[in-house]
């Protein structure tokens, strides 16, 4: 059974930490804010491991990646969790590196709110490495976490997550700061605007990365959805809904 090795014990850390130990796989985590057992505070403690999840914040992720460059082997399969792919794969690195990101997450963040089942049916985007070594081990872990494997580009990737999860996260916000300029609308708003704004809640050191980082992709998502709305308002409106909701109905079973 494969070592794993794990930096930062946030939601999403927390989370592979919680369920990796639970299925009995030997896990060692690294955080400074955390402690407990089979917690460290050194990155030299994750020399013997197999696979390394590297699950800081994206603004110090590359500093993480430069830093285990001395201590891993060369065999050493290391991957990220940010949430953009191509920042990441600009140099190559002495280890296995393979760039991932779970499409998994909830408004709250910290390991306070980490927990097993989180990545239970979510799809897992694992970008194209220089090689494919190291790919089946990362499977395999990606699996027994409960999610499904979707192999991409970084590019893609970047632009793909700018329309599904950073351009609705911006959208969110927007949206609760439009209302909050009306105080009618704020007293009365019920479960549609509730939902509707929830990503408004997103951590704001990620969201920040987001919006800084993604920049140029979640401008064009925004394009995209203005001409959206108006192929909605001047098309025949009903028969449109009406194949969104088939397909989204087809997308999510419900």
């Amino acid at each position: 059974m494969q070592k794993i090795g794990i930096i930062g014990l946030g939601l999403i850390g927390g989370s592979i930490f919680k369920e990796l130990t639970a299925i009995g796989y030997d896990t060692k985590a690294v955080s400074q804010s955390q402690n407990g057992t089979n917690i460290y505070k050194s990155y030299s403690d994750l020399s013997d491991r197999d696979i390394i999840f590297v699950c800081t914040p994206m603004n110090k992720t590359l500093a993480v990646l430069d830093e285990l460059e001395s201590i891993l082997k060369p065999q050493t399969v290391v991957t990220d969790v940010c949430s953009l792919k191509k920042f990441v794969c600009q140099k190559k690195r002495p280890y296995t590196f393979i760039p991932s990101h779970p499409m998994a997450g909830t408004e709250h963040k910290g390991y306070e709110n980490s927990f097993q089942g989180l990545f239970k049916g979510a799809k897992w985007v694992v970008t194209s490495p220089e090689s494919t070594a190291g790919i089946d081990k990362l499977t395999e872990i990606i699996e027994q976490l409960g999610a499904k494997p979707v192999f991409t580009t970084p590019e893609k990737h970047d632009e793909a997550a700018a329309m599904i999860s950073h351009m609705p996260m911006v959208v969110a916000q927007a949206l609760f700061l439009a209302a909050s300029k009306n105080p009618l609308a704020l007293e009365i708003a019920s479960s549609g605007f509730r939902d509707m704004t929830r990503l408004a809640l997103s951590n704001e050191e990620m969201a920040n990365d987001m919006v800084t980082m993604n920049a140029e992709n979640i401008q064009l998502s925004i394009l995209k959805l203005y001409q959206a709305l108006g192929t909605l308002t001047s098309g025949d409106y009903p028969a449109i809904i009406s194949e969104l909701k088939k397909e989204r109905k087809q997308m999510f079973n419900s």
